[in-house]
């Protein structure tokens, strides 16, 4: 546990430290002035009482403070189960298979073993890899992936009411922080990688019990390592599993630190060098703290339906209406698809080379419902891109103002068809299956981490199921770790 008085340890030490090097009697390293400057730079360091302020120590202590109900965990069981079904569901992909060679080269001559916090790096990549994991509309945050796998990592074989409760604090955090980072944020940086580490590390921070000088430290040092750019984007890139990776991990650095009493910086948030002034053109700090009567935010978060990018789920859900009215053989002349402008600046793209493209392709998406009537993993493979082609460049998207002025609080699209007969027909929604509004039910979130654990081919699906689901009684957490390394032989 960290020391509460550590911080003014390792300043009255530093500060003896450059005084015994201004004494007379020794020649001085410093001239009078810069040995001044040293020691009121010190004199600046906040000690524990001066963090009252700081506004990571408000988010942990209000986090903290937060009572947890029955209903709470179970709601957090079910997402947990999302999370590990995606991980175990995204072994089997070409990015899964890459990164389970990354794995076994940096487990050689150890066992076949890595540390908690690598990983932690491999639970989160493998979990969003086939874009059917979670997603907070507010924060633009995808929490299951860095919160779950940091917890996985840390707590595999201990108390699953304790790991289910830091499973809910883990998601506060990161989509608090996600909520108050601004629109303009988004643009340029990939708020699940950015938002993410404060997500783990207050995962970690609660399985750990730190005090909260520990958790401020936990969330400094967690914030000082956000990064996560979106120009992987123009070529495809696969680094978006490495910002999901990083995410888990660099919570379970921060916070594994923060308990050998290892310091980061109070003010990450709101310091003239901090977070929001390096990343935030526009942030809001007044969205950062929990209301008296807010519920938690793992009930403010949508599951997927489908595999690809949640921008594009409102538009498929328009499609796929359209797409019984279309069954009678009517062509189609062209298709307008309106939805908010953050949807277009990520998923305008006609032209999808690769699966991966198709997925955060608007036209491709739904294209290929129309056509379909279902969106699918297969959807994105060579055979149905094929098929969607012609149809793909029969289609606009534009940016309507009723799904911008709405927009983070609700994600919205319309999507119309003019058939080559003259006639239109249309279909609008205000939020998509999945959201809280339209949320999954129980044996909908059960029967789809069925089917992605069979996709992983997973030897006991029902057997996982029970484990992650018996956690808010007390069941253990089920350790993972060993699947990792046998991934190779079931994914063959």
């Amino acid at each position: 546990m960290f020391n509460e008085f550590a911080a003014m340890t390792v300043k009255a030490r530093f500060r003896n430290t450059v005084n015994k090097f201004l004494q007379p009697r020794r020649p001085s390293r410093f001239s009078e002035r810069a040995g001044q400057t040293i020691v009121c730079t010190m004199n600046q360091i906040p000690s524990p009482v001066e963090m009252t302020s700081s506004l990571s120590l408000q988010l942990g202590n209000a986090i903290m403070a937060r009572p947890v109900s029955d209903h709470d965990l179970q709601a957090a069981a079910l997402f947990t189960l999302d999370a590990v079904a995606n991980i175990v569901a995204g072994r089997n992909s070409v990015q899964g298979r890459k990164l389970l060679a990354w794995q076994s080269v940096m487990s050689e001559g150890s066992n076949r073993t890595i540390d908690k916090a690598r990983l932690s790096f491999l639970y989160g990549g493998l979990c969003h890899i086939l874009e059917v994991d979670d997603l907070h509309r507010a924060s633009v945050v995808h929490p299951g992936c860095v919160v779950v796998p940091a917890v996985f990592a840390m707590a595999a074989g201990t108390d699953g009411k304790s790991a289910l409760t830091a499973v809910l604090r883990g998601f506060e955090a990161c989509c608090r922080v996600g909520m108050s980072v601004g629109p303009e944020h988004y643009k340029i940086w990939h708020n699940t990688a950015t938002c993410g580490p404060f997500g783990s590390a207050m995962a970690v921070a609660s399985l750990l019990d730190l005090d909260e000088t520990a958790c401020v430290h936990a969330l400094g040092n967690a914030g000082s390592q956000s990064s996560g750019l979106w120009q992987f984007l123009d070529t495809g890139a696969e680094t978006k599993h490495l910002h999901a990776g990083r995410g888990a991990e660099a919570g379970v650095v921060a916070a594994t630190l923060a308990a050998q009493g290892f310091t980061g910086a109070p003010e990450i948030l709101e310091g003239n060098r901090g977070f929001y002034k390096a990343t935030c053109p526009d942030p809001d700090q007044s969205r950062l703290l929990p209301g008296m009567n807010e519920r938690w935010q793992l009930h403010e978060t949508s599951i997927k339906p489908w595999p690809s990018c949640r921008h594009t789920h409102p538009a498929i859900e328009c499609a796929m209406a359209l797409h019984r009215q279309l069954q009678d053989g009517r062509a189609i002349k062209a298709v307008r698809i309106s939805a908010y402008q953050a949807a277009l600046d990520l998923c305008d793209r006609r032209e999808v080379e690769t699966a991966y493209a198709g997925k955060f392709s608007l036209q491709h998406c739904v294209a290929t419902a129309l056509l379909r009537g279902s969106v699918v993993f297969d959807s994105f493979e060579a055979e149905a891109r094929s098929e969607a082609r012609d149809l793909r460049h029969k289609t606009s998207v534009s940016c309507a103002d009723e799904y911008q002025s709405a927009y983070p609080v609700h994600w919205g699209s319309r999507v119309e068809v003019e058939l080559q007969d003259g006639n239109f027909i249309s279909h609008a929604v205000a939020d998509a299956r999945g959201d809280p509004e339209l949320p999954l039910s129980h044996d909908d979130m059960v029967a789809k981490a069925r089917g992605l654990l069979a996709h992983g081919r997973y030897p006991d699906p029902e057997r996982l199921i029970e484990q992650v689901l018996a956690m808010p009684a007390g069941g253990l957490v089920p350790d993972l770790s060993g699947l990792m390394s046998s991934a190779e032989k079931s994914t063959a």
